[in-house]
């Protein structure tokens, strides 16, 4: 299975298990971002990780204030 194979890569990188399904996620989601995975074992990972409730904090979501919108001028 890719995600046993995968949380074996976690644990010879950081020398310790993920303490937690969402310390996964930032490893897999890093992974893909340095291109070490590919687009489809990117996504078949993350769909094991959310079918465990991972998720990202809401702290790392951006609040974008509606003014701030209207004050954005996009050309074309």
């Amino acid at each position: 299975m890719l995600l046993d194979q995968f949380i074996h890569r976690f644990q010879l990188e950081k020398n310790q298990p993920p303490l937690h399904v969402n310390e996964l996620l930032d490893y897999i989601q890093k992974s893909y971002l340095q291109r070490e995975i590919s687009i489809v074992e990117y996504k078949n990972l993350f769909f094991e990780l959310d079918k465990q409730n991972a998720e990202k904090p809401q702290s790392y979501f951006i609040r974008v204030n509606q003014t701030h919108l209207e004050s954005i001028n996009i050309p074309g």
